[in-house]
């Protein structure tokens, strides 16, 4: 009797570390980037006085940037729209993802170099990255800083989709749903090295990480982390020479993969829509909760900060077992399972007003969420076969970043209607019930059998 396949936990923690150090870049980014740009455009003449012009010929546009608790007044008494458009450049990232990885994605599938489909694009794009990043901070004036915002969110755009697919390539499609809760694990740690990376800075160097010049040690550290995984998938993760000329055997193996049947097709459409509901609810979590926490609850934001890291921990928490569970159950079954809890938890809060109830909220929404997220990416994969593992990639981030697009510009306008934060969670919750009603009807994408898979395997 063949020896049971497993995870091998080593390995895939290797993997992970190319998304754990584009996680800590995207930590650090969100935070100081904003606060450049909003110090840069403050200072210019020119903004200032289109967003008066704007602001007086728009006046909902003061409505909709109040509701995102943004200040709109200035210190001379006036109003401003330096908010808005500091916004409108932090949604660059999402854009470009939208548009570069899918075709990347795609490129990366039909890639032949000595190193492999998909190492070549961490290996070109990476530094890339890290350079433009460490620039950013360094720029005097908007031109130049607009140029390597633009220049890093292009290059970032370029590798996300080829170092995720290293992965599935390199893990068997029954295991991945357990993988890739190990990525997700080392990613999640990543995120919290950008998190902590300025106080831990200004710890052991007693400096105000905030302040412009001692703050470039901040973007220096998440462009060495970029270095730091592309020296490990260089050194320690070897891909198979893809230049091989493919044969009969891997025709035949792949031959489902070269093109979706009808049924295949409406699952792939069905579950794109449902990662954009999703993540439209997800993305206004983390965007507004710290509106949410002032207003409703009456928390400083360092205190809203706190409360977050309850879904975040319990995220990380929750990883393994929605691994492991998706594998012995199903991927569909977990993903459901975490949607009804969302739903129910933010829909009793919403519905009582009890705000002890949002602490059980943020645990059990934490675990869900990874429920979640652990089990869809490779049932996206498995719709699409095992030679389009990049390109089915590129369509899962597609939807995803869409919908973190237009979260902060759906639930602006249900803030602006309803005029309270209160309504945060039960517009999470209605947006969860349309994820999840498009996820009921998807019919593919369930782990191969063990046997199935160590058959394709050999």
């Amino acid at each position: 009797m063949a020896e049971k396949q497993k995870v091998n936990y080593l390995k895939t923690v290797l993997i992970g570390c190319g998304f754990l150090g584009s996680m800590t870049a995207w930590s650090i980014y969100d935070p100081y980037v904003s606060k450049l740009l909003n110090e840069k455009l403050a200072d210019s003449a020119f903004v200032m006085d289109l967003g008066f012009r704007l602001a007086q010929k728009y006046p909902f546009l003061l409505d909709f940037m109040q509701a995102q608790g943004e200040n709109i007044e200035t210190a001379a008494g006036g109003f401003t729209l330096v908010p808005l458009f500091v916004g409108i450049v932090m949604t660059f990232d999402n854009i470009f993802g939208v548009i570069f990885q899918p075709l990347f994605g795609k490129l990366s599938d039909r890639t032949r170099s000595r190193f492999g489909k998909r190492r070549p694009y961490v290996f070109i794009f990476a530094p890339l990255s890290a350079l433009m990043f460490i620039l950013i901070p360094r720029m005097a004036t908007i031109p130049a800083l607009m140029a390597c915002i633009i220049a890093f969110v292009f290059f970032m755009s370029l590798w996300r989709s080829p170092v995720m697919a290293l992965m599935p390539d390199l893990t068997p499609p029954h295991l991945r749903s357990e993988a890739n809760s190990v990525i997700s694990v080392t990613g999640g740690f990543g995120a919290f090295i950008g998190i902590i990376a300025g106080s831990a800075l200004a710890f052991i160097f007693g400096y105000d990480t905030h302040l412009n010049q001692e703050r470039k040690a901040v973007f220096v550290l998440g462009a060495l982390m970029m270095i730091f995984g592309t020296l490990v998938l260089a050194f320690f993760v070897k891909e198979e020479d893809s230049r091989r000329l493919t044969t009969a055997a891997d025709k035949a193996k792949s031959a489902k993969s070269e093109k979706l049947n009808s049924g295949e097709r409406k699952s792939l459409v069905l579950m794109m829509a449902a990662l954009f509901f999703l993540f439209i609810g997800t993305n206004s979590i983390t965007t507004f909760f710290a509106l949410f926490a002032y207003e409703i609850l009456g928390k400083t934001t360092a205190q809203a900060t706190l409360m977050m890291t309850v879904f975040l921990a319990f995220g990380l928490i929750g990883a393994f077992p929605a691994g492991l569970l998706g594998k012995k159950y199903g991927r569909k079954p977990m993903i459901v399972s975490g949607l009804i809890v969302f739903i129910l938890m933010f829909a009793a809060f919403t519905a009582t007003k009890q705000l002890w109830l949002i602490w059980p909220a943020l645990a059990l929404g934490g675990a869900s969420s990874m429920f979640i997220n652990v089990n869809t990416l490779p049932l996206v994969w498995s719709i699409g076969g095992l030679d389009k593992v990049g390109t089915f990639t590129g369509y899962y981030y597609t939807a995803t970043f869409a919908g973190q697009v237009a979260a902060p510009i759906l639930y602006g306008i249900v803030r602006v209607l309803t005029g309270t934060y209160m309504s945060l969670f039960g517009f999470c919750a209605a947006v969860f019930v349309i994820s999840l009603l498009f996820v009921t009807g998807v019919r593919h994408g369930e782990a191969v059998p063990e046997d199935e898979a160590k058959l394709l395997a050999g």
